[in-house]
């Protein structure tokens, strides 16, 4: 019976020495060896042999592209300004061992050296400078970050700023400024509206009056050539009639009303032919204090 349960605890014994010399390493993780609490080596990705109770395996290190976002941090602009900046770092370990033995927690050291350059960048630049210059206090604050953390094993690929919140007041005087900003560039569309408008409105009014106007123009001349033929015509067919003078002063007795019946016509002015041809036309119509003649028997 004895015997028995050596066998179990040998067994035991030997299969906990057999689990403890085999480790898995993950993908994209890595796994730090002490031997007899020295350094020994570094494992990949795979299986790996150490020696049990002798090596001794860190916890594994993740190699993949690390998120990390700090809570925000008061700063002092150059015109005596505190505002609060919230930083995002995109980072990633690229040596195992130096991240492990190099800096304890290499997450708090990165979150101070974070706020002491942010402190000294900020520092020389104004409120409005740092509003509009994202891009340059991420590029200065990444070149630091990158040069102090590279001995710690550790690349800094980006440095975001996900928000800058300057204090309550300058807020509401930055929105009041933006206001007026959009309301003058309002009154300026409505301006140009207003006038390109009134130019059209001219535009119009002016090829309406030069269409007016070159139409009252065509009918004009229009009029002037039709009275024109009809003068032609009727001269043209007086002639070829051969009337005589007596017939051309009836027409203008039956004309002489028609050019009385105007209130300025006062002075009529009768050509010479005409007056001959009622002279003529008064000698042939008989006389009104002439007795009529008797009929002989």
């Amino acid at each position: 019976m004895g015997s028995l349960i050596v066998l179990a605890v040998v067994a035991v014994v030997l299969l906990i020495t057999l689990a403890r010399s085999i480790r898995i390493v993950p993908q994209a993780r890595a796994g730090i060896v002490e031997r007899l609490g020295r350094y020994q080596r570094t494992l990949d990705a795979g299986l790996a042999l150490v020696i049990p109770y002798v090596d001794r395996v860190r916890p594994l290190i993740d190699l993949r592209e690390q998120v990390v976002s700090f809570p925000p941090q008061p700063v002092i602009t150059e015109d005596n300004l505190v505002i609060n900046i919230d930083t995002v770092i995109y980072f990633q370990v690229t040596d195992p061992k130096a991240a492990s033995y190099e800096i304890a927690d290499y997450i708090a050291a990165i979150e101070q050296l974070v706020v002491t350059t942010l402190r000294n960048v900020i520092g020389g630049m104004s409120l409005e400078e740092t509003l509009t210059s994202r891009d340059k206090v991420s590029g200065a604050l990444r070149v630091v970050l990158d040069e102090a953390t590279g001995r710690w094993g550790i690349r800094v690929n980006r440095v975001e700023l996900k928000a800058v919140d300057p204090p309550l007041s300058i807020q509401e005087a930055m929105e009041k400024q933006m206001r007026a900003e959009r309301d003058r560039r309002a009154a300026i569309l409505t301006a140009e509206g207003v006038k390109q408008s009134q130019i059209l409105t001219a535009e119009g009014e002016k090829q309406s009056a030069i269409l007016r106007a070159e139409g009252q123009r065509e009918a004009a001349i229009l009029q002037a050539e039709g009275e024109s033929k009809a003068i032609e015509t009727v001269f043209e067919a007086i002639h070829r009639g051969d009337a005589d003078p007596k017939l051309l002063a009836y027409q203008y007795l039956q004309t002489l009303p028609q050019i009385a019946r105007g209130d300025a016509n006062k002075v009529w002015i009768v050509p010479s032919e005409i007056t001959q041809a009622l002279g003529q036309l008064g000698g042939v119509m008989p006389k009104l204090d002439d007795p009529p003649p008797r009929s002989e028997p």
